[in-house]
C-alpha cells in the first residue's frame, strides 16, 4: 500500500514538473484534430480522445493530488461526450477561447521569465488557429487563406514543439502557481469577442477574410487602448478603476457613510456595550438586512427577525451573525467583514477606555492610601521618638521631659487632625502655614534624642507648608536613621542656607540633609522620585509620595549627591 503511494506521489511529481511537455503534446494533438479530424468521423473522435486526455493530465484548475467531486466529475465527463460525439467548429471555438484564456490567464501568475514565454507561445498558437484556421471555416472562407495553408499546416506546430524542449522552472514545494481567475475570464471574453465579431463582420459584409480579420484586431486594440487610458487617466478624470473600486466597496451600503456613521456612534458612546448597541442598531437600518445578532466579550444581543440565510462574521472577541433577505455574494460578504473589522477596533479601543478609565480610578486611590500610610507613618514614628523619650529619662529631666511632651502633643495633634481630614475629603487641598524659625525649633524638638547634627545659618522670615515640610523632613530623616543602624558612625547633619541662583534676591532658601554613609545604586537613585522603588530599606515609596507633595507645594526635593561619605537631599524653598 505504501509503496503504491509512493509511486503515485512519484508520478504526480514528474508530471508536474513536465507540466510544459504535456502542454505542448496536447497542442501537437490538438492540431492534428483540427487538420486532420475532418476526414473520417473515427479518426476526428479518436484525435479528441487524445486530445482531451492530454489536457485532463495538464488542466491547472484541480491539482492531480485532489479527489474529484461528483459535479466535477460529472461536467468533466459531460464534456467528453459531448466533444466524442456532438463536435463542431462552435464548439472547437469555444474550446479554443477557453483554452486560451486559461493559458493566458497563466502568464500573469507565472514568477519566472521561462514559464512566462512558455505560455506565450502556447497562447500565440491558440489565437493563431482561432482565427486562421477555425474563424474561417465558420465564414466558410478558407479559400481566402489558401496561401497561407503550408503556414498553418507544418509552421505555426513550430511554437508547441518548442515548448516541448524548453526547461521550466518549478517551485520548489512542486507545486503549480495559481490561476488568476480573472485575466483567465477577461481572455476567454476577449477571444470569443474576437470570434463573434469576425462572425458578424463576415457575415453582414461580403468582404475577404483578411480585411474581416483587420478589422476585428483593430476595432478590438482601439476599444482595448480606450479603456486602459480610461482606466488610469492623468488628470480631470478620475477613473474607471476608481469608480470600480467604489462601487466593490459600496455594494448594498455607502462605505464612507457607513465608516462616519460608526465613527459618530465611537464617539458618543462612552461604553463597550452602548456602542455595539448603536452599532447593531445601524446596522439593521439597511434594507437587505432582517436581523442581526451578535457576542461581545461577555454581552450578547438580538434586533431584528431571523431568517434562513444566516452569515457570521467574527474580530478577535466580537462575533456577529447577520440574517438577511437573501445569500449575500462573495463580494459583499467580504464588504460586510471589513466593516465587522472596523467595528471591532471601535469596540477594542472602547474596552481599552473602559480599562484605563478603571485604573486611573483605582490609582487615584492608591495613591491618596499611599500617601495617607505615609503621614499616619511619620506620625507614628514621631510619637515613638517621645516614648523613646520619656524612657530614657531620669527622674531629674522630668520637667525637661514634661515641657517637650507638652510642646509636641499639640503639633502631633493638628497633624492627626490634617490626615483625618484628608481621609474624609482626599481632594481638598489643605495646609497647616507657619512660621520658618517656629516650624524649625519643633523639627529640632522631635529629634532631640536622635543623633542629628541642626545647623542654620539664618532663618528666612517666610511663611511655609509646615504640612508638607514635616512629611518630606521626617520621610528623609526616617531613612537616614535606618540607614544608621545597618552603616555604623553614620552622622546626620540638617543645614539651612540660602544658595545663591541667577537673578538671586537673597531670599531663596534650602534645607540640606546628609548623612555620611555610602552611596545608593545609580539605578534607585536615578529612578528615586520618578517612580516607586523596592528596597531592603525603605527607601523609594515614600520619598517618591514626598516629591510629589512638595511640587505641588512650590517646593522641590532634588537628591544633590550621592558619593561614598556624602549623600545629600535637598529641598529648595520658594521666595
Amino acid at each position: 500500500m505504501f509503496k503504491t503511494l509512493f509511486n503515485y506521489h512519484k508520478i504526480n511529481l514528474i508530471l508536474i514538473r513536465n507540466s510544459h511537455r504535456v502542454l505542448a503534446l496536447m497542442l501537437l494533438s490538438l492540431h492534428a484534430f483540427l487538420i486532420w479530424g475532418n476526414e473520417q468521423n473515427y479518426l476526428k473522435q479518436t484525435l479528441f480522445l487524445g486530445t482531451y486526455a492530454l489536457f485532463l493530465l495538464w488542466q491547472p484548475i484541480w491539482r492531480s493530488t485532489e479527489k474529484l467531486s461528483r459535479p466535477a466529475l460529472a461536467i468533466f465527463i459531460g464534456v467528453g461526450i459531448i466533444g466524442f460525439f456532438y463536435s463542431s467548429w462552435w464548439l472547437t471555438a469555444l474550446w479554443l477561447s477557453i483554452l486560451f484564456g486559461l493559458l493566458g490567464g497563466r502568464i500573469f501568475s507565472e514568477e519566472t521569465k521561462t514559464n512566462r514565454i512558455i505560455h506565450i507561445l502556447a497562447a500565440s498558437y491558440l489565437l493563431s488557429m482561432l482565427l486562421l484556421w477555425v474563424v474561417p471555416k465558420l465564414l466558410g472562407a478558407s479559400d481566402d487563406l489558401e496561401a497561407a495553408t503550408f503556414v498553418i499546416r507544418y509552421l505555426i506546430p513550430l511554437l508547441p514543439i518548442t515548448i516541448f524542449f524548453i526547461g521550466n522552472q518549478t517551485s520548489k514545494s512542486g507545486q503549480l502557481p495559481v490561476l488568476d481567475f480573472f485575466y483567465t475570464l477577461l481572455l476567454m471574453l476577449v477571444a470569443l469577442i474576437l470570434v463573434l465579431g469576425s462572425y458578424a463582420i463576415g457575415t453582414l459584409n461580403t468582404v475577404n477574410y483578411i480585411q474581416v480579420m483587420f478589422i476585428t484586431i483593430f476595432s478590438m486594440a482601439f476599444v482595448l487602448l480606450a479603456f486602459s487610458f480610461l482606466w488610469q487617466p492623468s488628470t480631470r478624470f478620475s477613473g474607471v478603476e476608481l469608480l470600480m473600486s467604489r462601487y466593490l466597496l459600496s455594494i448594498g451600503m455607502p462605505f464612507e457613510k457607513w465608516v462616519k456613521s460608526i465613527a459618530v456612534l465611537a464617539e458618543i458612546e462612552s461604553t463597550p456595550n452602548g456602542f455595539v448597541q448603536a452599532a447593531m442598531i445601524e446596522m439593521t437600518s439597511l434594507a437587505w438586512v432582517s436581523g442581526v445578532s451578535w457576542l461581545a466579550d461577555e454581552t450578547q444581543g438580538k434586533l431584528g427577525e431571523s431568517s434562513k440565510h444566516q452569515t457570521n462574521f467574527s474580530f478577535k472577541d466580537f462575533h456577529m451573525t447577520l440574517h438577511t433577505n437573501w445569500q449575500i455574494s462573495p463580494a459583499l460578504y467580504v464588504h460586510v467583514k471589513l466593516l465587522t473589522q472596523i467595528m471591532g477596533e471601535f469596540y477594542e479601543a472602547k474596552r481599552r477606555e473602559e480599562t484605563l478609565r478603571q485604573n486611573a480610578y483605582m490609582q487615584a486611590f492608591y495613591e491618596t492610601g499611599s500617601r495617607l500610610t505615609h503621614d499616619i507613618k511619620n506620625i507614628l514614628q514621631s510619637v515613638g521618638t517621645l516614648v523613646s523619650a520619656a524612657e530614657q529619662t531620669e527622674d531629674k529631666d522630668n520637667a525637661a521631659l514634661l515641657n517637650l511632651i507638652r510642646k509636641q502633643l499639640p503639633v502631633l495633634n493638628q497633624r492627626i487632625a490634617a490626615t483625618l481630614d484628608k481621609l474624609k475629603a482626599p481632594n481638598e487641598d489643605k495646609k497647616r502655614v507657619e512660621k520658618m524659625s517656629a516650624w524649625w525649633k519643633n523639627l529640632q524638638l522631635r529629634h532631640t534624642q536622635d543623633r542629628i547634627e541642626f545647623k542654620a545659618s539664618e532663618l528666612p522670615k517666610q511663611d511655609i507648608n509646615a504640612e508638607v515640610l514635616d512629611s518630606v523632613l521626617d520621610n528623609l530623616l526616617n531613612n537616614a536613621l535606618e540607614k544608621a543602624k545597618y552603616q555604623p558612625n553614620t552622622l546626620i547633619t540638617i543645614e539651612m542656607h540660602h544658595i545663591a541662583t541667577s537673578g538671586d534676591d537673597g531670599k531663596h532658601f534650602c534645607i540640606d540633609v546628609t548623612d555620611t554613609g555610602k552611596a545608593m545604586d545609580a539605578a534607585i537613585a536615578h529612578d528615586l522620585f520618578k517612580k516607586h522603588i523596592a528596597s531592603h530599606n525603605g527607601l523609594g515609596v515614600g520619598l517618591y509620595h514626598a516629591a510629589q507633595d512638595a511640587k505641588q507645594a512650590g517646593y522641590n526635593l532634588i537628591l544633590d549627591s550621592n558619593v561614598n561619605g556624602t549623600v545629600r537631599f535637598r529641598v529648595q524653598l520658594s521666595a
